[in-house]
């Protein structure tokens, strides 16, 4: 495993991209300007979580079809989050349907 800009083995700073989320995912972005396996981790999470986030917000105005849907984006996305932790941890650079291939080109654009 590569150490990254930030000192961290890129396994773990691939895991910590997804540990809050979009978040996270938004932080590893804009501090890691070399290692391609974190950017990646970095960018597919600022998408599917922040998606995700957009999504629970916009259905969460509504009562009835708010509570479904809200239902559905939590384990959605608590099952996301776990195998994409997990994924990243064993130093897999697992992508996503759609999302990955967005993931893999924008973090392939240099920092800065």
């Amino acid at each position: 495993m590569e150490k990254t800009t930030n000192g961290l083995q890129e396994n773990v700073a691939g895991l910590l991209c997804y540990v809050l989320g979009w978040v996270s995912g938004l932080i590893f972005y804009l501090i890691e300007t070399d290692n391609k396996f974190v950017r990646f981790h970095a960018v597919q999470s600022i998408i599917v979580f922040g998606f995700l986030n957009i999504v629970g917000i916009v259905f969460g105005w509504m009562y009835y079809i708010g509570m479904v849907v809200g239902s559905i984006v939590s384990l959605l996305s608590f099952v996301l989050w776990v195998v994409l932790m997990i994924k990243a941890y064993q130093g897999i650079m697992y992508k996503l349907p759609v999302v990955g291939d967005l993931a893999e080109k924008w973090s392939a654009k240099k920092a800065g």
